[in-house]
């Protein structure tokens, strides 16, 4: 996925808020996304695989290339990061010692997003790729969003 900064979403992008757009094939996108809905804050997020026909569409409408899955990214107060970025504004969502994630962003981000990078481009080889997306449980499925 392109390297994008934070930008404002547009077209139906604007309906949806606070979602996060994963890697539903990658097993650590996926245990990020457990890790979320256990030391979330509130019950806000919503997520998207996106090898899904919602994730993919937001994905083009948000001016990425879903073929280029290099990154989760997160649509949050209208606008769109990804990278480091959206990880470190994913703290704000999160309970205890967890929130102060967000101070990694003293960090410059193209050193955060050096590392980040890495992790991505070596993710299915470090940690397991699925062969089908993560489904949610049934407490859960609410959470996830779908066409």
């Amino acid at each position: 996925m392109r390297d994008r900064a934070d930008g404002a979403c547009g077209n139906s992008a604007n309906r949806y808020h606070d979602v996060v757009i994963f890697d539903g094939l990658c097993n650590l996108c996926a245990r990020s996304v457990i890790f979320i809905l256990d030391h979330e804050a509130a019950p806000v997020l919503r997520f998207t695989s996106l090898q899904s026909p919602l994730g993919m569409r937001l994905l083009r409408e948000l001016g990425f290339d879903p073929a280029d899955a290099a990154t989760f990214v997160l649509v949050a107060d209208g606008r769109t990061s990804v990278k480091s970025d959206a990880a470190v504004r994913l703290a704000v969502y999160l309970t205890g010692v967890w929130k102060f994630i967000g101070a990694l962003k003293i960090i410059p981000r193209p050193v955060r997003d050096w590392m980040y990078d890495g992790v991505a481009r070596n993710r299915y080889r470090w940690f397991g790729r699925r062969e089908e997306c993560m489904a949610p449980t049934r407490e859960l499925r609410a959470r996830f969003l779908q066409e």
